[in-house]
């Protein structure tokens, strides 16, 4: 009975090494085949660094970031148990066994040799956290002697990285905002395109990350880089400077400081900007206008009341482009709703009436065409909302208007 019960636990441990071995190997094809391990990790760094922690005497903060990922090391499996439960979900049945039978005739001093050869695997295959990732990316990006080719990717891992809210909030508590913002001054045009675009995608809805970036004084260059003849790099700059100011009362106040609404009037008066400028300024107008609604407390921005500017938005009401147009007309329809915006101001000097009118029949248009129908229609239903809107005003100014 003693025997059996040796040769029974013998067994069990051969087949569990066996399991682990499939599993680790199953990892190292699951890490070169997914997206999230299509990042390349940057230059000059030894094998061992991409599991090296911080220093926590060069900054505590960063080592407590990367320190609070360590249970994500193993690369997406909560547990061993699930490790061999997904290995043996994925095993070939009929090599299993073969295996299991060569395993089972391994000696004693073979298992636990074949233990420490899948230990070492594993530690090799351990994949380093988000955090240790974008730790070793902003290294990369403060190595003076890096190549150009080695900082645009690891500038492209950080825009990967920095999607989810955690991470970017992250990327702040490693200091990586004040590396980023300083790669805005590279004389290449796509290292400030992607460090434009990372710091986009890290504010987004994010008001931890806005106010970091804004402290940091980067709102300005963003908007002179919206004026880059380089269109990539000023698209990014745009989308960047929308995410730092949505919803962000102190951001927008420090935008119109900034001469933002200059910046905004010239891409929607200027017929010749790259479509997609014009289309990105004309939604950051009618965001801001929403923004104003929600905050009925506060002052209203200035310039979004200003004539020039109303009648720089309504004149894109005239444009071929349907995308553009259905823009507009949201950003009027905000704009109508402000307390300082007045219906005769949008009537006689911006010319609404007309414009909407003519909208109107090239709408018509454009329903009679099978593949643009649908679209159509929506953009005829805001266009009718905002013509019942402008009107209401117009009656409430009349109403006021009338001798008591």
């Amino acid at each position: 009975m003693k025997s059996t019960n040796m040769r029974r636990r013998s067994i069990a441990a051969a087949l569990w090494f066996l399991l682990l071995t499939m599993t680790v190997t199953a990892m190292a094809e699951r890490v070169n085949s997914s997206s999230s391990a299509g990042l390349f990790w940057s230059t000059a760094k030894e094998e061992e660094d991409l599991l090296r922690k911080a220093d926590p005497n060069d900054d505590s903060t960063a080592a407590s970031v990367v320190n609070e990922r360590d249970d994500e090391l193993d690369g997406g499996f909560s547990s061993l148990d699930g490790m061999l439960q997904w290995a043996i979900g994925h095993s070939d049945p009929v090599k299993l066994k073969e295996t299991a039978q060569d395993v089972q005739r391994l000696s004693l001093s073979e298992l636990k040799k074949r233990q420490s050869e899948i230990k070492e695997l594993m530690e090799r295959l351990k994949m380093p956290s988000d955090a240790q990732l974008m730790q070793i990316a902003l290294d990369d990006l403060n190595n003076s002697s890096l190549s150009l080719e080695d900082r645009h990717r690891a500038l492209q891992e950080l825009l990967v990285l920095v999607e989810p809210i955690d991470n970017a909030n992250d990327l702040c508590k490693l200091g990586g905002l004040a590396v980023i913002i300083r790669e805005l001054n590279h004389p290449d045009t796509d290292v400030r395109k992607f460090s434009a675009w990372i710091l986009g995608e890290a504010s987004q809805n994010n008001p931890f990350v806005q106010k970091q970036i804004l402290e940091l004084g980067a709102l300005m260059k963003l908007i002179k880089m919206v004026k880059s003849s380089y269109i990539e790099e000023a698209v990014k700059a745009l989308y960047t400077v929308s995410a730092l100011i949505r919803n962000n009362l102190a951001g927008q106040e420090l935008f119109y400081a900034e001469a933002g609404d200059l910046m905004l009037q010239d891409l929607l008066s200027n017929s010749s900007i790259d479509i997609r400028l014009r289309r990105k300024a004309v939604f950051l107008v009618g965001d801001l206008a929403e923004c104003q609604l929600e905050y009925t407390h506060k002052a209203e921005l200035r310039f979004l009341s200003n004539r020039l500017f109303l009648k720089s938005v309504v004149d894109l009401t005239v444009s071929t482009d349907l995308d553009l147009q259905e823009k507009a007309l949201v950003a009027i329809k905000n704009l109508l709703q402000l307390r300082t915006t007045e219906a005769p101001v949008l009537r006689d000097f911006c010319g609404l009436d007309g414009a909407l009118e003519r909208l109107r029949h090239q709408l018509e248009g454009l329903i009679q065409e099978e593949d643009r129908k649908d679209y159509a229609m929506d953009v005829e239903n805001i266009r009718r909302e905002v013509e019942l809107i402008f009107h209401s005003k117009l009656r409430e100014w009349q109403e006021t208007k009338v001798p008591t």
